[in-house]
C-alpha cells in the first residue's frame, strides 16, 4: 500500500465532515432567511467543493504524492464550482422549487427544521460519502499511474457533457418558439439526461484516481456507487422522469431516446 496513512485519513474524515456541515449549516440560514429552500442545490457543488479544499490542507504533512493531491483537488473544485454557478444562474429570480414545495407541504411540524433534517443534514452526509475517493487521493504515496490517467480523461469526458449539455438546454428554453416542447437535440437525442451521465463520469473519474493503490480503491468505492444511485435510481434520472411522465410527446421521447448511456437515437415509430 505504499505507507498509505488509515489514521491520517480518518482524521480528514472528520475535517471533511466539518467542512461539508459549515457549507449546509450557512445554506440553511441563508435559505430560512430568504424563505426559499430551492439554495441547497448550490450547496450541493459548494459543499464538494470546501471538501476538497480542506482535504488538502490538512493532509498537507500525510506523505502523499503531491501531483495526485493537487490534480485531485483541482478537478473538484473545477466540477464544484461549475455546477454552483450553473444552478445559480439558473434559479436566479425564481421562487421555491416544486419539488422542496411538495415536501414540505408534508412536514410533521416546523417546515424550516424538517428541511434542515431531510435535505440539508442528508445532503451533508451524502457529500462525505461520495467524496471519499477525494479525501483518500490526499493520502496515496506513490506516483500517479496509467488508471489516474485514465480517471483524469473520464472525468473530462463528464464536464463536457455537463457543460455542454446545460448550455444546449438553456439555449432551447430561452427561445420563445420551444415553449411546451420537450428538448431533444444536440446531447440530449443521445440521452434523456446528459447532465446527470456526466456527473457519473466524473465521480467514477475521480475514483480512479486512487485505484492506483487497489486496497484504497475497495475502501473507497462506496463513493462513486453512492453517487451513480443517486443519479439512476434517487433524486436524479428516476424522480425527473416521474415528474415528466404526463408531459405531451414524453413517451414518444422516451421511446427513441436512449435513458442514461448515450446511444444513438432509435428510429421514430412509423
Amino acid at each position: 500500500m505504499n505507507g498509505f496513512s488509515w489514521a491520517a485519513f480518518g482524521q480528514g474524515i472528520g475535517g471533511a465532515a466539518a467542512a461539508a456541515l459549515a457549507v449546509m449549516l450557512v445554506t440553511f440560514a441563508v435559505a430560512v432567511a430568504k424563505g426559499v429552500h430551492r439554495i441547497v442545490d448550490i450547496a450541493w457543488g459548494l459543499a464538494f467543493t470546501a471538501v476538497a479544499v480542506v482535504s488538502y490542507a490538512v493532509s498537507a504533512d500525510g506523505g502523499g504524492d503531491g501531483a495526485r493531491r493537487l490534480l485531485v483537488t483541482v478537478l473538484t473544485i473545477v466540477w464544484g464550482l461549475r455546477l454552483a454557478g450553473h444552478i445559480a444562474a439558473r434559479g436566479w429570480g425564481h421562487g421555491e422549487d416544486a419539488r422542496y414545495e411538495a415536501m414540505l407541504d408534508k412536514a410533521p411540524g416546523n417546515r424550516n427544521l424538517y428541511a434542515l433534517r431531510t435535505v440539508y443534514l442528508l445532503q451533508g452526509v451524502l457529500v462525505v460519502l461520495v467524496s471519499l475517493p477525494v479525501q483518500a487521493a490526499q493520502y496515496v504515496t506513490g506516483p500517479l499511474g496509467p488508471v489516474a490517467y485514465a480517471g483524469c480523461a473520464l472525468w473530462l469526458v463528464g464536464l463536457v457533457f455537463e457543460a455542454v449539455g446545460d448550455r444546449q438546454l438553456a439555449r432551447f428554453k430561452a427561445d420563445p418558439a420551444n415553449r411546451g416542447r420537450l428538448m431533444d437535440q444536440g446531447l440530449w437525442g443521445w440521452t434523456r439526461h446528459p447532465n446527470y451521465f456526466g456527473d457519473f463520469c466524473v465521480w467514477w473519474g475521480l475514483f480512479l484516481i486512487v485505484c492506483d493503490d487497489p486496497v484504497v480503491a475497495a475502501a473507497t468505492v462506496a463513493g462513486p456507487l453512492v453517487m451513480s444511485l443517486l443519479l439512476i435510481n434517487g433524486s436524479g434520472k428516476r424522480l425527473l422522469e416521474r415528474h415528466m411522465a404526463n408531459r405531451p410527446g414524453f413517451a414518444e421521447y422516451t421511446a427513441r431516446t436512449s435513458g442514461f448511456l448515450p446511444l444513438p437515437p432509435r428510429k421514430r415509430a412509423g
